[in-house]
């Protein structure tokens, strides 16, 4: 008599079912898994705005005042806000900063010698004379302006060979890794330069007025601002509208009803993009607001 042989295995509408259930499953965890992460770049990036700020407050200690901020140098060479922030905190060079500094693009003093910041020299005696860093050099997200990553895109022609900005100047990026890089034979991610715009406290007004007689001014970083999106070329709101009064929408606090009024009229404001590289956006992270 012939053995009828059993079959074994999934049945066709079982396996649709299993297949559903695992789609379900993802389709559940994977948003929350997103939401984790993201809370977690959000929780480090705030991390890092404070310790620019307690690293701020020792600069104020040390000089009497925030470090500047205005869009140029005393030369009327193009040194934006954020480049005078990694000055300050970590030196023109990353190797301190010079307490004789007068914030120039090209690291010289004020009579345009090398007795500030001259790092080719083996003799240089201003390393003797630096202060800080007052950051971690090794985790605080410094990056040339003139590496590639940081300007995959530029529309606006802002570093090519008549760069309004120094390309070998640093910048402080923040921690959201828009994009991978190579740096010194590695890779890593790259974010988006952090903005920094300290308060003009003799000024009273954030509107109808000239920007440089406002108690913020938007130039302080507009070449930073001008980049496109990381990714596409995408325009950052901040850029847009009429004398660029998105900018101050973006700053004024709401709770001062009396008039338009800026957050921290005393102090400085930080501002990073968020994941999205973009400034302006819901997602960012600044020192300000909610």
């Amino acid at each position: 008599m012939a053995m009828k042989c059993k079959k074994y295995g999934f049945t066709l509408v079982e396996l649709l079912t299993v297949l559903a259930i695992i789609a379900l499953l993802a389709g559940i965890l994977i948003p929350s898994l997103t939401m984790v992460r993201n809370i977690a770049r959000e929780t480090k990036q705030k991390a890092q705005l404070a310790a620019i700020d307690q690293a701020l407050m020792a600069f104020r200690s040390d000089y009497g005042d925030y470090p500047p901020s205005g869009p140029r140098d005393q030369t009327n060479q193009p040194y934006c806000g954020a480049q005078k922030l990694t000055e300050a905190l970590l030196g023109w060079d990353l190797l301190g900063f010079h307490p004789q500094s007068v914030w120039r693009a090209d690291g010289l003093d004020a009579g345009g010698g090398q007795g500030t910041y001259d790092p080719p020299n083996p003799g240089d005696v201003s390393l003797n004379e630096r202060v800080g860093p007052y950051l971690d050099v090794a985790t605080a997200n410094a990056f040339r302006l003139g590496d590639n990553s940081l300007r995959p895109q530029d529309p606006y022609g802002l570093f090519n060979n008549s760069a309004p900005l120094n390309p070998d100047r640093f910048v402080l990026c923040d921690s959201f890794g828009a994009k991978k890089i190579t740096v010194g034979g590695k890779t890593v991610k790259a974010g988006t330069p952090i903005l920094y715009y300290r308060a003009n406290t003799s000024k009273n007004t954030i509107e109808g007025v000239d920007p440089k007689y406002r108690i913020y001014n938007y130039y302080d970083n507009r070449a930073l601002i001008a980049l496109g999106r990381m990714t596409d070329g995408e325009e950052h709101p901040l850029r847009l509208g009429v004398m660029y009064q998105n900018f101050y929408d973006y700053i004024t606090d709401p709770k001062v009803t009396a008039r338009p009024w800026p957050y921290r009229a005393d102090s400085y404001i930080l501002i990073s993009a968020g994941a999205d590289g973009l400034y302006g956006t819901s997602d960012d992270i600044t020192n300000f607001g909610n």
